[in-house]
């Protein structure tokens, strides 16, 4: 009897090896990413992870939701309230931020590269490890270098 359960334990774990690399792991609600779709509207929504790459979410309410690590390249941002969320991670490359609202926002790690971003506010935010490169930053709190 213990040959045969340590015989089955052994296959459920050579089995699940290949389970998780079959299917990555989506943290973002799928329930919200339809709100966010149907309604403009997603305040405090878990978004973290998702796919909205090229997404013409312009000004959206995305007061406190959680975007970390979402694929947000070249995504238009315009005008969107972002105040309180936490972006941490995400690929904002070629995004267009003009008029966003990302005060206390969490911006840490965020790429921005050849990211549009004019007259966003960001007061409060917290902006440890962004990336820059090409980026076209006017008329926007943020500065380069220390602390």
């Amino acid at each position: 009897m213990k040959i045969q359960a340590l015989a089955g334990l052994t296959a459920t774990l050579a089995f699940l090896p290949a389970v998780l690399v079959a299917h990555p792991a989506r943290a973002e609600n799928p329930e919200h990413v339809q709100q966010l779709v149907d309604t403009r509207m997603c305040a405090g929504c878990d978004l973290s992870g998702a796919d909205l790459s090229g997404a013409h979410l312009i000004g959206v309410d995305l007061r406190g939701a959680d975007l970390s690590g979402a694929n947000l390249v070249s995504t238009n941002l315009e005008g969107a309230d972002l105040t309180g969320a936490n972006l941490a991670g995400a690929n904002l490359t070629e995004a267009f931020l003009t008029n966003a609202v990302l005060n206390d926002a969490n911006l840490n790690g965020i790429d921005l590269t050849r990211a549009t971003m004019y007259h966003a506010q960001v007061s409060g935010a917290s902006m440890q490890d962004i990336t820059l490169t090409d980026a076209e930053v006017f008329g926007t709190g943020i500065s380069i270098g220390g602390d």
